[in-house]
């Protein structure tokens, strides 16, 4: 069985091309050019992987990366976007986003990523089983089959990288872990990213588990190194 890809992008040139390629690779291919058909275009085609660009007509790219992951569709979803700007990708990525691509982009560039998040998937499929026990951090509750955190009366979602990284922290309380290290774990090895990406996403973490930014009591900075996990 073909693996199935959906490209949601208005751009008839950047589609076309997109469809040619992909094809070309032995992908099953649909399309679609509006922001605000796009999650039906999902629920229809059922992609296994989803590449998304930022700005259609209808609803944005982030409107729609929103919705899905709202909906628990689990799918990797690779973000086209012509904006330079760190933070567009960092907000495309907090959304649940797995990966983006900056417009105009290589084809062996765009190839590589996709097959990155494809093998990516598959391997969090296989570990789903062993990674849906509730683990507490601080004062905070999390649910991995939910994809929420509990602290007191407060319910915050998490995006699927958040959650990885939370657990990844607590199956390793006290280790300090490298960015480079959590980079490879969480957006995997061909991740061609910043390590400024991750650090965006432990501030949002951090928020989450009611850790003071300034004095941080549970996700800490281990300068010029990474991050340590203190329960």
């Amino acid at each position: 069985m073909k693996t199935k890809i959906l490209i949601v992008e208005d751009d008839p040139h950047i589609l076309l091309g997109l469809e040619e390629v992909l094809k070309s690779e032995g992908y099953e291919i649909a399309s679609c050019n509006r922001g605000d058909e796009a999650v039906a275009a999902v629920t229809k085609f059922q992609p296994t992987l989803i590449v998304l660009d930022v700005m259609l007509p209808g609803a944005s790219g982030y409107d729609i990366c929103k919705q899905l992951r709202a909906k628990k569709i689990s799918a990797p979803i690779l973000m086209l976007t012509a904006k330079g700007q760190e933070i567009d990708k960092v907000i495309g990525l907090d959304l649940g986003a797995d990966d983006y691509v900056t417009k105009p982009f290589g084809v062996r560039e765009l190839l590589a990523r996709i097959q990155a998040l494809l093998r990516r998937g598959s391997n969090l499929k296989s570990t789903d089983e062993t990674d849906e026990s509730i683990f507490q951090i601080g004062s905070a509750t999390i649910d991995p089959k939910t994809f929420q955190l509990k602290r007191g009366k407060t319910t915050e979602e998490l995006t699927a990288k958040e959650l990885k990284l939370l657990q990844i922290f607590h199956t390793r309380v006290g280790e300090v872990l490298s960015r480079d290290k959590l980079l490879n774990e969480v957006w995997g090895y061909n991740y061609y990213g910043t390590t400024r990406t991750l650090d965006q996403v432990i501030v949002q973490l951090r928020k989450k588990l009611g850790d003071n930014s300034g004095e941080p009591k549970h996700l800490l900075t281990i300068h010029g190194v990474g991050y340590k996990l203190i329960a």
